[in-house]
């Protein structure tokens, strides 16, 4: 023993290879637990009372793909556009028509087929929650400055990135994180 009390690191950590492992491990764990955090952040509270995020981006997706006053989309289209079942889809409309924040409304040429669009009352729920959401992040914005915002985004994009690659090529799975 060397009697320097205060080295409490084992014959593991010696080698520098395991040391940069220790150095990788935590910092993936670090990430991870940034991440959970930003998850739970104010940033996913709802900005419109009894709106959840899921909701609002069916509405979001209605918004930007149907006029006012057009027939609106079918559930499969809704679900194709959002990846996500058709039973899904059908949830979240059988919500929203509760709130009379859409309309459902028979297709003209086939009546057997639902078209789904915004009311009056769900257009202006998402401007709402629009106007909301860039207030958040226009605070963000001016917590971080503008450099910081900026990298956070150019890091936020590519982590996006990485992980629709991630799709594509299911047969990686990023790797075991081996414990020393």
């Amino acid at each position: 023993m060397n009697g320097d009390n205060n080295n409490r690191q084992g014959p593991c950590c010696e080698d520098p290879e395991l040391q940069e492992h220790d150095r990788h491990h935590e910092t993936v764990v670090q990430l991870l637990q940034a991440v959970m955090r930003f998850n739970r952040g104010e940033f996913r509270h709802r900005v419109v009372e009894g709106l959840k995020l899921s909701e609002m981006g069916l509405m979001v997706l209605l918004m930007r793909h149907v006029e006012p006053g057009a027939p609106g989309l079918k559930v499969s289209e809704i679900s194709s556009m959002l990846r996500v079942t058709s039973p899904t889809v059908t949830q979240f409309v059988k919500a929203l028509e509760k709130k009379k924040w859409i309309e459902r409304t028979p297709d003209e040429a086939d009546r057997r087929v639902v078209r789904i669009r915004l009311s009056e009352e769900g257009r202006d729920v998402i401007l709402q929650a629009r106007k909301a959401t860039i207030h958040s992040f226009r605070g963000l914005v001016d917590y971080l400055g503008i450099e910081e915002s900026e990298k956070l985004s150019e890091l936020l994009n590519k982590a996006y990135k990485y992980y629709e690659s991630k799709k594509k090529d299911d047969s990686s799975d990023g790797g075991e994180v081996p414990t020393c």
